[in-house]
């Protein structure tokens, strides 16, 4: 499989032993992936990183990796194309979601015109396996169209009304073909980075990065373009001839992100977009010198 999308700058029951969040509810919390050679790095540790919020270096006030619990929304484009696809990822399933740990829960939403709350979210690992066998059989209820945008936006609105504490993630697998109408890229990014939510994507079939769009084209309908939604929130888009033989990987990369939090810095205005930057130290960036940083570029100050 090839990993696609550098980032690129953006407006954008639970086990006792589970650890959750414990900064303050109005701290600023990032998560981040770090690679070198598309290969995950691990081993990092708290001094190990630089954040800054509007170019203003900030001190971290809580550091963990792998170990925040995950609500995790399986978004599955399934048009005619994609059949075979998700219905390859099932027989995969119960391997791939072994992956998580156990105050990790999942949904899955299928979509085509509209989208369908195909299972609701559930840390019945097993069980979600299970119901993505099923999922193809929701074509009826979603219609026949691929509409990613809003898919993705009606995904991170579960989210928000979940309301579960956390790392959100949305995995989207698709094959990045159709056209969104009234529903570019900038709302959707902005819905994500309301909703908090990582987005990561498994492009499957003839599916491949749009170029920008040309003088003269209608603006109401824009192409799919996962890739730019998963750079805008650090996620990952992965082109793969097959979504199973990539979505074991995913979820591991999905599963192990570092999360740093600081406090809020004062006098922010509610409803406001602020950037935020993340990097290594220098002493880090020697020791690994092809770092690649995915992370969001930026936060909605909440009303």
């Amino acid at each position: 499989m090839v990993l696609l999308g550098c980032m690129a700058p953006l407006m954008a029951q639970q086990p006792q032993e589970t650890v959750v969040f414990k900064a303050g509810v109005a701290d600023v919390r990032v998560e981040v992936q770090v690679s070198e050679n598309g290969k995950l790095i691990t081993t990092l540790k708290q001094e190990d990183f630089i954040v800054n919020d509007e170019n203003v270096a900030q001190s971290i006030v809580y550091f963990a990796r792998e170990q925040e619990p995950l609500t995790l929304l399986l978004l599955l484009d399934i048009s005619g194309s994609m059949r075979k696809h998700i219905e390859q990822m099932s027989e995969t399933a119960r391997d791939a979601l072994k992956f998580l740990s156990p105050g990790d829960r999942v949904g899955i939403m299928t979509f085509g015109v509209t989208t369908n709350m195909h299972l609701d979210f559930s840390d019945n690992h097993a069980d979600a396996a299970r119901r993505l066998g099923t999922a193809v059989a929701d074509q009826e209820k979603v219609g026949y169209g691929t509409a990613i945008n809003p898919a993705v936006i009606d995904a991170s609105r579960v989210l928000v009304t979940d309301a579960n504490t956390g790392r959100r993630s949305i995995l989207i697998v698709t094959d990045n073909l159709g056209l969104n109408y009234q529903a570019n890229d900038q709302l959707a990014i902005g819905y994500l980075l309301k909703a908090e939510a990582t987005l990561n994507a498994i492009v499957v079939g003839r599916g491949i990065r749009p170029g920008e769009r040309k003088e003269g084209e209608n603006p109401d309908f824009t192409p799919a373009d996962v890739f730019k939604l998963a750079e805008a929130t650090g996620g990952e888009a992965v082109k793969a001839e097959r979504a199973a033989s990539s979505f074991a990987e995913m979820i591991t990369r999905i599963r192990e992100r570092y999360t740093l939090a600081y406090k809020a810095p004062e006098g922010r205005k509610p409803g406001s977009f602020r950037r935020i930057s993340v990097s290594l130290t220098p002493v880090a960036q020697k020791l690994h010198p092809q770092a690649l940083l995915r992370t969001r570029y930026g936060y909605y100050v909440k009303e």
